[in-house]
């Protein structure tokens, strides 16, 4: 057990007011107890969580796709069923691209567009940053 000298008192990591941990938790509390305080950690956390392993999730989001893909194929349906909707930035006929390279790879393909997207916009927004930052430097 945890001597209760020991513990000393510290701020709440969200309100910033001074409080003693609980002697079972000791070092690992990081909030005063109060529930909006331990919701905001809460949120704070697992938003850090969801940044660091977006790969699982973008993982998970692909499988389901593909999967929901496998459970509409039948060997007698002549035409290909529809790809799941998603959002379509081209404006080439799905219908055609699913036709020549098959419905599993059209989904993949549109998803790996969609990250790449993501990833200029994320830089494109940045560099806007940068510029705006530096034009304010300069003189008129």
């Amino acid at each position: 057990m945890a001597n209760n000298s020991y513990i000393k008192k510290r701020p709440c990591r969200i309100c910033r007011k001074w409080f003693i941990p609980n002697p079972r938790v000791g070092d690992r509390q990081k909030t005063c107890g109060c529930k909006e305080c331990k919701r905001k950690w809460h949120t704070r956390q697992c938003g850090r969580w969801n940044r660091k392993n977006r790969t699982y999730f973008q993982t998970i989001h692909l499988n389901k796709k593909l999967q929901a893909i496998q459970s509409q194929d039948t060997p007698l349906q002549e035409p290909p069923p529809p790809a799941p909707k998603s959002g379509n930035f081209s404006k080439l006929p799905q219908e055609v691209i699913q036709e020549v390279i098959g419905i599993q790879q059209f989904v993949i393909a549109e998803y790996t567009v969609q990250v790449l997207l993501r990833h200029i916009q994320d830089a494109l927004s940045k560099q806007r940053v940068d510029i705006s930052t530096d034009a304010r430097r300069l003189p008129p």
